[in-house]
């Protein structure tokens, strides 16, 4: 793909938009403009992470996946963002502690290992951003955590849609859902793309349409 342009980065990643331009300018010159399919496998547990991407489109999931085949989904990492198990593993020279597959197609931006460290630590923007990341992410690694141990969230939340559909249809935001259900956004939003993934109901903006529950 053709070298992606400075403004066309700062639309998807505008925290960078007050940086000093030496910082862009690098972070350009030394990553490469890639596409993904879908459905591609990212990283699989236990692998050496030697990049790390910043998506401009699409998404990945991020899962753990126990002894039965089961999964539990741990965050889904989209446009204008970068996961951050993956920085923490270039950053302490671990290897990925977790499975990543795309569910949709998208561009990235593929920076190595290498000089993802070296813009960490030559940049406190770019440390700011991995810090603004984990942030994020710990809200809602907190909020599965709340999921787990308070419950069958998942049971709730698929007993309260058929409660509140009317011809297998309902109007509300994740965040109604979730006050009426006493948990968080980040745990409703979760659930009804799992359960969206597995074919039980199909989104829309506030419309959730119940298929098989």
């Amino acid at each position: 793909m053709e070298p992606l342009q400075k403004t066309a980065f700062l639309e998807v990643f505008p925290i960078f938009s007050k940086s000093a331009d030496e910082l862009v300018v690098e972070l350009l010159s030394v990553s490469l403009h890639q596409q993904f399919p879908a459905n591609a496998r990212v990283y699989t547990e236990g692998d050496a992470c030697n990049g790390i991407a910043f998506l401009l489109s699409g998404e990945i999931r991020v899962f753990k996946s126990g002894e039965a085949g089961r999964e539990i989904t741990l965050y889904e990492i989209g446009r204008g963002e970068t996961c951050i198990l993956n920085a923490s593993c270039i950053l302490s020279s671990l290897t990925y502690p977790a499975n990543a597959v795309s569910t949709e197609s998208g561009t990235m931006l593929y920076i190595t290992s290498r000089d993802f460290r070296r813009l960490v630590a030559s940049y406190e923007d770019m440390r700011n951003f991995v810090f603004n990341i984990l942030s994020q992410r710990l809200v809602e690694v907190m909020a599965l955590v709340e999921e787990i141990a308070f419950g069958r969230m998942d049971r709730r939340l698929l007993d309260y849609l058929v409660e509140k559909a009317d011809h297998n249809r309902l109007m509300a935001t994740h965040q109604r859902i979730a006050d009426d259900l006493g948990t968080s956004r980040e745990v409703v939003s979760r659930l009804l793309k799992d359960f969206e993934r597995k074919g039980r109901i199909s989104l829309s903006r506030h419309l959730i349409e119940l298929r098989t529950v």
